[in-house]
Parts: C-alpha cells; structure tokens; sequence
C-alpha cells in the first residue's frame, strides 16, 4: 500500500512542479519582454520577480494542502478504527492519489468488522454454554450453602433465640449476669450478621436470574453499596436490548470491580455508568479512594486479569487507571452489532 502511494506522490509532485515551473518560466518570458520593451523600468522587473515569486509560492501552497487534506482523512480513518470503530470508511471519490490507499483501508476495515462480528457471535455462544454446563455446579454449590447455612447461622440464631429467652428471668435474678448474656448476644448476633453477608456475596450472580441487567443493576448496586457504607450512583444510558452473554459478563465484572472497591479502594463514593456508542457497549466505575501506582500493584492482582478475560470472550477489553490520592477507574468496553450476530 504504501509503495503504491509513493509512486502516485512521485509522479502527481513531477507533474505538480512541472506546471509550476511552466507557468512561472511562461511568466517570465512574457515580463522579460515587457521590460525590454521599457528599458531603466526597475519597478516593473521587481513586480516580475515579485509575480514569479508568488505564482510559484501560491502553487506549492495549494498542492501541500491538498495532499495535507488527504493524510488528514486518512489519520481520522486510522484513529477511528484504532478505537474499535470499524465502521468507519474514507471517501474514495476525487481522492486521486489516495485512492489506492483509501480502497485498501477500506478494504482492511470492513475485514475487521466481519471478523470481530464472528468473534462476538462465538464469544456469546461460549458464554452461554459455559452458562449451561455449570448448571450442575450451581446446584451442587448451592446445596454446599444450605449446609453451611444450617450449620453456621441456623446455629448462631437458635443460640441468640435461647439466650433471649432467658434474659428476662436472669434480669430479675441476676443483673450482673444478664449484663454478661447482652454482651454474648451482642457478639453472636455481629457474627450471624457477617457470616450471612458472606453466604450472601457467594449467591449474587443469581441476581441477573429472570431480570435483566439493568433491573438487577437497580436493585443489587444500591443494596451493595448501601451494606458496605458507600454513596453509589448508576448511570444506565442504553436504549437496545443487550445480548443474554454480555449482560452476564458485564454483571459478572461490575460485581467484581465492586468488591476490588470494598477491599482495596477505602473509597466513599462509587459512579458506576453503563453507556452505549453506535459500536460498543462502554462500562466505567469511578471511586474516589486512595488509588495506587501501576508498580505497587503485581501483575494481574486488582481483579483486572479476570475482568479482561470475560470481556475478551465478546472481544471486548478492560483496563484500569489510578493515581494515588485522585481514586481508581475501571473501563470496560465490548463491541456493540445490535446483536447482528446472535441473529445470524
């Protein structure tokens, strides 16, 4: 391609130059002429130089912003599709010199747009099998639950239930002994607290179950939020239907880069925003807590290698940025066919 484009250059700069050359040496002669016919006119050869120099000047100026027009449509092309817009494509038509450049970016463009629609289309299908093979490990898992439920908080509650009931009698009887029961409650009821919010973390990716992501979003980002002491605010900013598998993923990392908050950010507020472009699907999740510098952080901790992985499987990407002191970014983008491919 870029042969092509330099031999054009060369032979469109010859005959650019060529013409101007004609032209300025046609001037010229014409002003040699003139001022031989009025011999001493010094004013007329300075006007003659002067007309040289500008006919020359205005020619080269027109062809450089020509050709500056051209490589400007081109980097737009290029900056486009390096964002992830395929759909992008340069005018072909009086573009001359590009053209073969054009056609072939066009070209490349149009071959990524395909392939990345296939690598959606598998990347869902993926998705949902694996969603359906691990059906057998949800029930298992959740059978694990109710064992640990029934021998952890069913047992700490029945303890809370029987000291209760005999704290009336021990105030009557003993003071200084109820004070001591209060206490034991107290401390039992604080562990049965933390013990559920464990069980309870474990069973959130059944909250999509029946609901979309944004009904669960509405539901499950507040209640998280409000538990673990943060000022949460959700941004929902798509209008189509996402696929079953991205909004599986996407629900799947938000709830990641949330707990990633909750451990490491020591964060107050959390603005988690879900937008879409004509072709992508973009998730961001702003806090405002210490942050860290990328050299204090091992390769694929902060949950950043399990998010990029999940949005690999759409042929998305995920990337963290964070300063210390100014919080922690999270942004997630998977491409956006308006499910063109889960159609096909």
């Amino acid at each position: 391609m870029m042969v092509r484009l330099f031999r054009n250059s060369k032979w469109e700069m010859i005959l650019l130059f060529t013409a101007s050359s004609t032209l300025s040496v046609l001037i010229w002669t014409i002003g040699c002429r003139m001022a031989d016919s009025k011999v001493g006119s010094s004013d007329l050869w300075i006007g003659i130089a002067a007309l040289f120099i500008i006919v020359s000047a205005g020619i080269g100026y027109w062809a450089a912003q020509r050709t500056q027009r051209q490589i400007d449509v081109l980097y737009l092309g290029l900056k486009q599709a390096t964002h992830g817009n395929y759909a992008a494509r340069l005018p072909e038509q009086g573009a001359r010199t590009f053209m073969a450049v054009y056609q072939e970016f066009n070209d490349m463009v149009e071959a990524l747009d395909q392939r990345m629609q296939v690598i959606q289309h598998t990347g869902e299908e993926q998705v949902m099998r694996e969603a359906a093979s691990n059906e057998a490990a949800v029930l298992e898992e959740r059978k694990r639950l109710a064992r640990d439920l029934h021998d952890t908080v069913s047992q700490q509650l029945f303890a809370i239930h029987m000291s209760a009931s005999s704290l009336p009698k021990l105030l009557e009887i003993n003071q200084e002994r109820a004070a001591s029961v209060m206490e034991q409650l107290i401390s039992m009821s604080s562990l049965a607290q933390k013990q559920m919010r464990g069980f309870i973390a474990q069973l959130r990716p059944l909250e999509l179950e029946g609901k979309s992501l944004q009904e669960a979003l509405d539901k499950w980002f507040p209640d998280y939020c409000r538990q673990n002491g943060l000022q949460g605010v959700l941004e929902w900013r798509i209008k189509e239907k996402l696929s079953e598998a991205k909004e599986h993923q996407l629900f799947l990392i938000i709830q990641e880069a949330m707990a990633n908050i909750v451990k490491h950010a020591g964060a107050q507020t959390a603005l988690l925003t879900v937008a879409e472009t004509e072709r992508q699907i973009i998730m961001t999740l702003q806090d405002n807590g210490a942050g860290f510098r990328a050299d204090q952080v091992k390769r694929g901790s902060y949950g950043l290698s399990t998010m990029r992985e999940r949005a690999n499987k759409l042929g998305g990407d995920a990337s963290i940025i964070s300063k210390p002191g100014s919080g922690t970014r999270v942004r997630v983008t998977l491409p956006n066919y308006m499910n063109k491919g889960a159609e096909s």
